[in-house]
């Protein structure tokens, strides 16, 4: 999904400005669209651009207002990006504005002939001027009752102090006075409208009953304007879930609201329960924990005995939280803990619910047992699949099913710890950090060094699965990973059987993407791979183009006011040579068909189609187009070719209000047709018998129709599974895997077989959400040691990738790279037939793939693993006993002809205490050794004399060896006659053995008159 690759880049954090002395960085925040990002340190902050990574502006505090109001602490952007607020150490807040100027640039590249400037062209995102950008203070907030922290709002600046205990805000300061210039969609949905007053919410009993320990702070405020949720971390170590409830009106003409205060002075515990408001806060616990019992015993203190001579033990509980990161994506939180553990929280069910909601702790790697420290950052990537946790040791990745990605530090690069010219000091624990717009960067802040002040800023670039952006049925039909300037395409599929298995083999094809387009419409957002896995096609910010892997071209928009004028919203899919694409126009939805054969143009547009919402997601099944859109409806289109062009049909859509809350957080789509409908049923009616698949926040969701006594389709909804990462639809696959679903949910493959003949769930039809919370059990589960990224149906093959971190003593960095794997997923399925004692659906199965040269390997891993899975068996139990699969799997076997190979393979390679069973089973061995020689399987043969050997079942003259040996012999199998020769001299130290094989074979007779031919005398 995510991997590293090639070396991250070092930035330099030292201002460049005379006077300025180096400090060491406290940390990076990000503006609301990740476009710039403050760095702070003790007494400064500068504003950097992302890309090109570059300082705009730096502000420095002077030794005046640092011994006035303190030391810098932490840094918030406004939700506009048009202040900054900075926490002090004694509890103030300072205010800057910040200034965006688009007069001349603040670099100004140099002037270069025109050789030169075709040698050097700009990177991606680097075309677009660097603005200047002007950073003023605005003034300082003094906050009484110590200051613990800040969360700035639209309106409003949330804060929480330390005595008392309480939640306060206050406005921005003039802001009744300003213009209102922000839309209403850019409002979080759950921030009130009373915002001139000040409101101090003390922490009691009465209001905030749901807090699950009394005398409690809150030291952490987590806001998400997308999704609307607030959460808090206390002083206690928990987690919780707020909302703030408001009332509806508010008296916008009271006096509070006039009043711009620039000290924040509490109100009394009695008048301050509440907001005069009537606002009030509803909460429920996200992460909670257990207090030993001797912990509890301790808070019993003796009052006549002085607290500094009580024995107390100091108890640090390891789970208590200090880092917190939401996914609304996926519906989970991240939340970080002391002790270095990062749990996964699903959403809980209501505000008021009273249950903690279930949580997943991350397995942290740690070969060498060394302690990660406690979770300094946390940050979920804006796609909601990886998660990157900083510790104050090491750093890692993880993907939103709770797979480890990438590592770093740990333990793992001692060589290079102790490496003094080793620069990469991220590798040994971080700060801060965050992504970069498009994921294809991550930038991380390490913790300070001892040698100096700089080298803590550093830029990891990322490969990623294109199935992250827009997970199309052909994105995952090849592996395809997109890069910040290129793009991947996983070719295996199309070599021969053994360069797919073979992880030697460089079968990724680079296609670079053109500059000038990357260089203005940075970062890629979408990429798309058509079916055949011949064309590309690419949408960044503004606009498209496209790539023929057959002529090595690309093609662009020959007019560059064209291209601006549209971006892709909703995806990019291939029709054949027809680019189908949802795109947003000037606030209008469109989806646009263009030509692969022709130029990319507005004139050269085959088809529009006007839609009245965004598109969330594109589909395509056969020539059935699926379009679902915010609004909550799914369209069919048909694509319907013509003489002179090619046009999307509407068969028909459907709403989905009632059975989707969100729109938004659908990721995958397509349906599964019954086979009726395809042969004789009408493509018009389509909508109205498909089963609807879908992946919603993580669950894989069938939705099967019904139609009620009034021709109404309705819907049934039925959950897979939950946490489904990325998801394989093979409607054309063979046999049982036709219509079969492949989830991954970051631990191990789950494959459904045949899911149209599931048992739809017997439940009220008008209550679904008893169906949701019931999940269907997977045919096959297939454990991976590596991250999939694609099923090659034809091979049998899942192919995937994974990280892999190289240091070397005479490098100062790291070098990061993905390596390509596969996993055979044959004899998993051919297991699940057997198991439901199938032999003739596994014998039809597997007959699809008796040409692979890797098939027989498929059969042996399969006998191989039911022999061991029965290790415990007795070996004289009854092979009718439903308790064994093996006589089921020997018979499947017996189908092939590559039979007596794959036992004689497997037994070698099982322990000796097995082949009593196996052969009790399979047959004697002797009798087997028969079959080869009748068979011509000479070598098969030779193989079996070493268990007839180990069995005790060779005569004492072994006549079977020689009987073997003369055959060899009569067929020049000389490389045999070698094996066996040596056979017998290992089984026989004296050597008779051997002098009894050559007498009978004649083959010292025939050594003895080459040597006289040679003219040698012979010994």
């Amino acid at each position: 999904m995510y991997f590293p690759t090639s070396a991250a880049r070092r930035l330099s954090t030292i201002p460049s400005l005379p006077n300025i002395p180096a400090e060491p960085a406290l940390g990076l925040f990000p503006s609301p669209r990740k476009s710039f990002f403050a760095l702070l340190t003790r007494n400064g902050i500068s504003v950097w651009r992302v890309r090109p990574t570059a300082v705009l502006a730096y502000l420095s505090r002077t030794p005046a207002s640092i011994f006035d109001h303190g030391e810098n602490v932490e840094a918030h952007w406004a939700p506009d990006g048009s202040r900054i607020v900075i926490q002090t150490a004694l509890s103030y807040l300072v205010l800057i504005t910040v200034s965006y100027n688009v007069s001349d640039p603040v670099y100004q590249p140099p002037i270069l002939n025109a050789t030169a400037q075709r040698n050097f062209t700009v990177g991606p995102g680097e075309g677009l001027p660097l603005n200047p950008i002007s950073l003023h203070f605005e003034g300082v907030i003094r906050v009484e009752g110590t200051l613990i922290n800040a969360s700035p709002r639209r309106h409003y600046i949330l804060f929480s102090t330390k005595n008392p205990p309480a939640i306060q805000r206050i406005p921005w300061p003039s802001e009744a006075d300003e213009p209102e210039q922000v839309n209403d969609e850019e409002r979080g949905p759950r921030e009130g409208t009373h915002f001139g007053s000040y409101d101090t919410w003390v922490f009691n009993d009465r209001e905030f009953d749901w807090f699950l320990e009394p005398d409690v702070n809150v030291l952490q405020i987590s806001y998400s304007r997308t999704a609307g949720v607030e959460t808090w971390i206390t002083s206690d170590g928990r987690a919780y879930f707020v909302q703030l409830h408001e009332p509806e009106e508010h008296d916008n003409g009271s006096d509070q609201e006039e009043r711009a205060y620039q000290t924040a002075r509490p109100q009394s515990y009695q008048d301050a329960a509440f907001s005069p408001n009537g606002s009030t806060w509803r909460g429920t616990c996200l992460h909670d924990f257990p207090t030993p019992r001797w912990v509890q015993k301790q808070r019993r203190v003796d009052p006549d005995q002085p607290l500094h001579e009580s024995s107390r033990r100091i108890y640090e509980e390891p789970r208590r939280a200090v880092k917190i990161a939401l996914n609304s994506r996926f519906s989970v939180f991240a939340i970080g803990m002391v002790g270095g553990g990062v749990a996964l929280t699903s959403f809980p069910s209501s505000l008021f619910s009273t249950n903690t909601p279930p949580s997943t702790p991350l397995s942290i790697p740690n070969p060498y047992n060394h302690q990660p420290g406690t979770v300094c950052a946390l940050e979920w990537s804006s796609d909601g699949y990886v998660l990157a946790v900083g510790w104050k040791h090491g750093w890692a990745l993880f993907s939103v099913g709770g797979r480890c990605l990438a590592s770093g530090g740990l333990g793992a690069e001692e060589s290079a710890r102790d490496n003094k010219k080793f620069q990469d000091a991220f590798m040994h624990g971080l700060l801060d950090l965050f992504w970069a717009p498009g994921n294809f960067e991550l930038f991380v802040l390490a913790q300070p060094v001892s040698e100096g002040t700089d080298g803590q800023l550093f830029v990891i670039p990322f490969a990623k699965s294109a199935t992250t952006g827009q997970h199309s049925p052909d994105n995952t039909r090849y592996a395809f990973l997109q890069m910040d300037d290129r793009a991947l395409v996983y070719r295996g599929a199309d070599q021969p059987d053994m360069s797919v298995i073979n992880p030697e083999s460089d079968v990724w094809q680079h296609v670079k993407v053109p500059l000038s387009y990357l260089s203005t419409n940075w970062p890629i957002r979408y990429s798309s791979l058509s079916s055949d896995g011949r064309l590309i096609a690419i949408a960044g910010r503004r606009g498209l183009i496209h790539y023929s892997s057959t002529s090595g071209r690309w093609k662009v928009f020959a007019d560059e006011l064209q291209e601006q004028a549209f971006a892709v919203r909703g995806g990019i899919i291939w029709f054949h040579h027809v680019l189908i694409a949802a795109v947003e126009v000037s606030k209008t939805y469109q989806i646009r068909l263009y030509s692969r054969d022709l130029e990319l143009s507005n004139q050269n547009v085959l088809h529009r189609e006007v839609l009245s919402s965004p598109v969330i997601i594109l589909s395509l099944v056969d020539n059935s187009l699926l379009v679902y859109t915010a609004d909550n409806t799914l369209f069919h289109y048909l694509i319907v070719p013509t003489r002179e062009t090619i046009k999307l049909h509407l068969c028909g859509s459907i709403t989905f209000n009632g059975i989707i809350a969100a729109p938004g957080a659908v990721r995958v789509l397509s349906w599964m047709i019954p086979a009726a409908q395809k042969q004789l049923g009408d493509p018009l009616e389509d909508l109205s018998v498909a089963t609807v698949l879908m992946v919603v926040g993580g669950q894989l969701v069938l939705l099967r129709p019904r139609k009620s006594a009034d021709q109404e389709v309705q819907y049934d909804m039925q959950i897979f599974a939950d946490r489904i990462e990325f998801c394989w639809i093979h409607l054309r696959g063979i046999g049982a895997l036709e219509n079969s679903l492949w989830g991954y949910d970051g631990q191990s493959m789950r494959v459904w077989l045949n899911a149209l003949s599931l048992d739809a769930p017997q439940t009220d039809p008008t209550s679904l959400t008893e169906v949701s919370e019931k999940s269907v059990k997977e045919n096959v589960n297939i454990q991976l040691e590596f991250y999939p990224l694609s099923v090659l149906m034809d091979k049998g093959i899942i192919v995937g990738a994974e990280s892999e971190t190289a240091t070397r003593s005479n490098l100062p960095f790291v070098m990061f790279r993905h390596a390509t794997s596969s996993h055979l997923f044959l004899h998993h399925i051919f297991l699940c037939h057997l198991e439901a004692r199938q032999i003739q659906e596994a014998v039809a199965f597997a007959a699809h793939y008796q040409s692979l040269v890797y098939f027989a390997h498929a059969l042996e891993i399969l006998l191989h693993t039911v022999v061991e899975s029965e290790a415990n068996l007795d070996a004289d139990v009854d092979c009718s006993d439903d308790a064994t699969i093996l006589p089921m799997v020997v018979e499947f076997l017996d189908h092939f002809d590559e039979a007596l190979d794959v036992v004689v393979r497997c037994a070698r390679k099982t322990e000796m205490i097995r082949w009593r069973r196996l052969f009790n089973v399979v047959g004697n061995p002797k009798v087997l050794f028969e079959a080869c020689l009748t068979s011509q399987r000479l070598n098969t043969a030779g193989s079996y004399l070493l268990v007839l050997h180990n069995l005790e079942q060779l005569d004492e003259n072994n006549q079977d060896a020689v009987r073997l040996l003369t055959i060899a012999i009569g067929a020049c199998n000389w490389q045999l006659c070698r094996e066996i020769l040596r056979f017998l001299h290992s089984i026989d130290d004296s050597g008779d053995a051997l002098r009894n094989a050559l007498t009978l074979t004649k083959l010292d007779f025939a050594a003895k008159e080459e040597l006289i031919g040679n003219g040698q005398e012979p010994i």
